[in-house]
């Protein structure tokens, strides 16, 4: 990996590989100025990484529940160069990996080095880009993203190949975003034995990277059952509906992690 320092988010997988919990919000929610309220809660809360979103009018990976945070983030006023401003300086009290999770018309929109600049600027460690395919980011992107040292984490489904996931192994650092289910984010019920099916096989395959499994964990059952497959599990649509309900107190987003993770 040519980075210029050591990753965050690479630096945590080689000092843990077990339970590892990666909590979504959406920037600007629910109200403009939550962003650092929230990030500083769950890092006092003991997560292990942050990935933060950037709102977008088209969220076509997201269900309901993001989406309709996606639409009260836009309408508070938030914007990729607004997060960046909240951003900055947080590093001076903030010490979890942080990712920004996506669309690429908006990053395309800011000007890809000037997005990756900026993410090294503010202590960002890494991107979730669902719809850049990884063709195009080799391409096109991936000396950008390379030369700041920002990680662009790429997603596996349950319908890629064994052929594509081994490809993606080879060009990941930091860890493989494993999507449990052919759905949108927020819309799965438990884990069903089609999803451990997938899991073994994912498992069984001996990938390189770390992998974080992602879309349907709300609970300790969905948390513990992901992280018998893989190094951990991604939370996004349990935690906005609680901060929606509960707020964004320390209190508040301790609480929630609690019941992820006691």
């Amino acid at each position: 990996m040519d980075t210029l320092t050591t990753n965050r988010i690479s630096a945590l997988f080689e000092q843990r590989s077990e339970r590892l919990l990666n909590v979504y919000f959406t920037a600007g929610f629910p109200h403009l100025d939550d962003t650092r309220t929230v990030l500083r809660g769950l890092q006092e809360a003991g997560v292990d990484l942050v990935e933060i979103g950037m709102p977008y009018s088209d969220p076509v990976a997201d269900g309901e529940t993001i989406q309709q945070s996606n639409g009260v983030a836009l309408d508070n006023g938030m914007s990729i160069k607004t997060l960046f401003a909240q951003l900055a300086g947080c590093r001076e009290d903030i010490t979890v990996p942080i990712l920004l999770m996506g669309y690429i018309n908006p990053v395309l929109q800011y000007g890809v080095e000037n997005f990756c600049r900026m993410c090294r600027q503010v202590g960002v460690d890494g991107v979730i880009l669902p719809d850049l395919p990884l063709d195009l980011f080799l391409a096109e992107y991936a000396p950008t993203f390379r030369e700041y040292g920002i990680l662009n984490v790429h997603l596996i489904t349950p319908q890629t190949t064994d052929e594509r996931i081994r490809f993606i192994d080879q060009e990941s650092d930091g860890f493989i975003y494993m999507v449990s289910s052919a759905s949108i984010t927020g819309s799965s019920k438990g884990i069903s034995d089609g999803m451990r099916a997938y899991f073994e096989r994912i498992d069984a395959m001996n990938l390189r990277n770390p992998r974080l499994i992602g879309f349907g964990i709300s609970d300790q059952e969905t948390f513990d059952t992901a992280s018998q497959y893989a190094n951990g599990a991604i939370v996004g649509s349990a935690f906005i509906r609680h901060l929606q309900d509960h707020g964004t107190s320390a209190e508040s987003i301790r609480s929630f992690v609690q019941t992820i993770r006691p």
